[in-house]
Parts: structure tokens; sequence; C-alpha cells
């Protein structure tokens, strides 16, 4: 089509050879991400015992092969459907961003400046996240306290459901906002993703911001539905675990729910700090961030709460000390090395910490926590990663999946951020290299 190729000529950059790679990636990965998410459920529900009729008579055979009846066997199809295809699930999902929306639009919140952009124009933000967030824990805790833990652990109960309603809506969603990239009033498309090869621009999202009006659907999404919706169904978790237990909830599950939760809670509170992060102000919005966001992130995430609900671990008091400390320690890192990070690029420098120029006329923090490694917030994340998971104990792999992932994200990530930053300064980028050698762990890599 014309347009798209004159949008092209207006808009591209140089495709370097980690982003032709991408183009592979981004089909394979969009075809089997989801599987993951439906194959950890799976292995949840055959730990939980949930089992055919059929499967129970045949523990008891001698036989190798065990058969399905036909009308068990349509059974089993008909109940792996409706466990995939929940109404309920769908039905709570659009009513949650509806409610989501409508508590951006009326709560009080500061309108904060974002970065420039490349077109010279700076959008703004309502901020008013941690508002969102504490009203919802409001109600949901007085639901609960008038009216018991069983009343919420509908999103325990549907989580599967859950999953299928926020893959469709991802992709619906996704689908829907490239298709309108192509149309309207001239857009900022997002360099990265502006190839002209459909799977690849698709994963990553073609326009940058996505609005209607005033309202940023890419900031939006970043944060509320699934960190938010993250914190609940840990809750739902902890509920579910109350209701087996004869209202008691382990001290793991506390741990659990003290530490996910702090971390969305100062993600909330730190709010206009995203303003500036690559997904903002670089990558548009695509499959990527709108499965992230409103899928990978609360329904993987809260894999160890759930976990804990079927299958209680006690720590004890030593166990619960050595796990807190090393929790704090990563949070420490994550949140005083961000800090650093957003108030030098804010044009402050509280601790006169050291810098090199370079010939773009920008500025790298070469000391502080930025001296010692190109991203010691990764590193702190990753410690926090695996402080989630010491509560669910070594009983099973499945709960430290999260670590694991995280760690391959972030390197993939940083290599991604060194060969953008290579091309964008050139040799400065060299002798940054050289001032701090080290990419996430001073000294290990």
């Amino acid at each position: 089509m014309a347009f798209t190729k004159r949008a092209r000529r207006k808009d591209t950059t140089r495709e370097t050879a980690w982003e032709r790679g991408k183009r592979f990636g981004a089909i394979v990965f969009r075809y089997f991400v989801e599987d993951i998410l439906l194959k950890i459920e799976s292995k949840k529900q055959k730990r939980l015992g949930h089992t055919t009729q059929n499967e129970s008579e045949g523990s008891r055979a001698t036989a190798p092969f065990r058969y399905l009846r036909r009308s068990e066997l349509w059974l089993a199809i008909s109940l792996a459907a409706c466990s995939l295809w929940d109404p309920k699930a769908f039905i709570a999902l659009a009513g949650w961003l509806v409610y989501l929306a409508v508590l951006w639009a009326l709560l009080p919140g500061d309108w904060v400046e974002g970065l420039k952009l490349r077109d010279g124009t700076k959008r703004k933000y309502k901020v008013n996240a941690l508002g969102a967030m504490l009203m919802t824990l409001g109600l949901v805790g007085g639901m609960i306290y008038n009216n018991g833990p069983q009343t919420f652990t509908f999103l325990y109960e549907h989580y599967l459901g859950l999953i299928t309603a926020t893959i469709l809506w991802s992709y619906t969603q996704s689908l829907l906002l490239y298709l309108w990239s192509f149309y309207g009033h001239p857009k900022l498309l997002a360099l990265n993703a502006n190839s002209g090869y459909h799977p690849h621009d698709f994963w990553l999202g073609r326009e940058l911001n996505p609005s209607i009006g005033n309202f940023d659907l890419k900031v939006f999404f970043e944060l509320r539905p699934g960190l938010i919706g993250w914190a609940l169904i840990n809750i739902s978790c902890a509920c579910e675990q109350a209701v087996r237990n004869g209202g008691k909830i382990t001290d793991s599950m506390m741990l659990v729910l003290g530490f996910q939760g702090l971390y969305v809670l100062d993600a909330l509170y730190n709010e206009p700090a995203v303003l500036s992060t690559m997904d903002v102000v670089t990558d548009g919005f695509g499959v990527m961030l709108n499965f992230g966001d409103l899928c990978w992130v609360p329904m993987t995430y809260s894999l160890q709460a759930r976990y804990l609900a079927f299958n209680p671990v006690e720590l004890g008091w030593a166990g619960v000390a050595g796990v807190f400390a090393v929790h704090m320690i990563g949070y420490w890192i994550f949140r005083s090395s961000n800090l650093e990070k957003n108030n030098f690029r804010n044009g402050l420098n509280p601790k006169n910490l050291s810098f090199m120029e370079t010939k773009r006329g920008t500025r790298l923090l070469t000391s502080g926590w930025w001296g010692m490694s190109r991203h010691p917030n990764y590193m702190g994340d990753l410690i926090m990663a695996l402080s989630w998971c010491l509560p669910t104990g070594f009983n099973t792999p499945i709960t430290y999946y999260y670590p694991v992932y995280f760690l391959v994200l972030l390197v993939h990530r940083q290599r991604r951020d060194d060969e953008a930053c290579h091309e964008k300064y050139g040799d400065d980028w060299l002798e940054y290299q050289k001032r701090v050698p080290y990419r996430i762990f001073p000294y290990i890599y």
C-alpha cells in the first residue's frame, strides 16, 4: 500500500543484525509463549488430583495403555473446552479494564511531562495508579473482612479461563492497534517496528503512543491491569489457602504477599519513573507489551502464591529472616539504582555522581550504582525474583521458573540495549564500556 511505503521512508532506521534476528524470534516466541502458561496450569491441575473418572479406574488396571470410552472422551473434551473458554473470566476481565479506566478518569492525579520524543514533542500523563491500587485494596479488604475469605476465591478458581481471556484480549487489541496505525492522522511510529515485515512489526507494535485523546493506552496498560491484577490474584490464592486450612495463612504465603505486594506498590508509587523507560520512549505497543502487561505478568508472577494455596509451607522464624534479608538486599539495589538513573535523566544529581559527555550532547553515568555495572537495577530485580521463590521451598523446580526466565529476558534485553547504544553513541559507547565493563553483575557478567 502506498501510504505504508511513505511512512516507512519517513521513519525507517537501519536494521541491525540483532533486529533482523528478532523477525524470526517474533514468529517463534509468539506461537509458543502462550502454551507455557497453559502447561504450567495443566501441571498444577494434575498436582491437585483433578482427574477424570476413567483415569481413576485406569490407575487400578495393570494394562500399560488405557482407553477412554467414547462418552468419556467427549466429556473430557467438553470439560477442557469449558475450562479454557470461561465466559465469567471474559466478563471479569472486561469489567476490570473498564473499572480501571473509570478510576483513571475520576481519581485526582498530577499530569506529569514525559521525556522529549524524537519529533520534539513531550506528552503529558495522568499519574494516579497508586490511588487506584489503594481504592481497590480497600474494596477487596472490606469484602473479605465482612464476608470471609471464601468470597474472594474467584480469581483462583477461574485462573485458566483468565489466561485464555487475557491472551485473546491482548492479541485482539494488538491487531486493532496495528491496523489503526495505518489510518487516520499521521502517527509517530516506533523505529524498531516499522520494517514492513508484518509479523515483526505486529509483535513489537508499529505506533509508538496509541492514545484516545489524552488517554495513553500503552502507559495505562504498562502498570495498572497487570500489576494490580497480580496483587489481587495473590490475595485470591491466600484466600483459597485460608479456606483449605481453616482460616490459617502460612508464613510463606505472607512473605510472598508482602514481597510481591511491596513490589507492586513501589512501582505504582514511582509511576512517573516508568515514563523514562524503553517501553514508553522507544517500543511500540504491540503483542510483546500487550501480552506481557495483561497476561504474562499477572498470570505467571503469581505462580508462587498459587502453589502455596494448595501446598502450604511453614518456614519458621529462621527461614523467614533469611528470605527477608535476601529480598531487602535486592530491593535496596533495585530502588536506589533506579532513583539514581531517574534523577540524572531529569537533570538532578544529588549525589554528585561522575559522568562522561558524549558527542551527542548527552551524559552517561560512570559512578554510583551505574559505575558498578551497566544495569544494576537488573541485578536487584533478579535478587528479588529469587526471594519470591524461596518461600515455596525446594520440592519443585516449577516455582523457580521466574528467576530463570527473568535472567534470560534481562540478558537478552541488556544485549539489545548495548546494540542500540553502540549505534546511537558510536565510539563514545566503546569508551563507556571501558569505564563500566560489567553488564549486570560486577565481576561476574
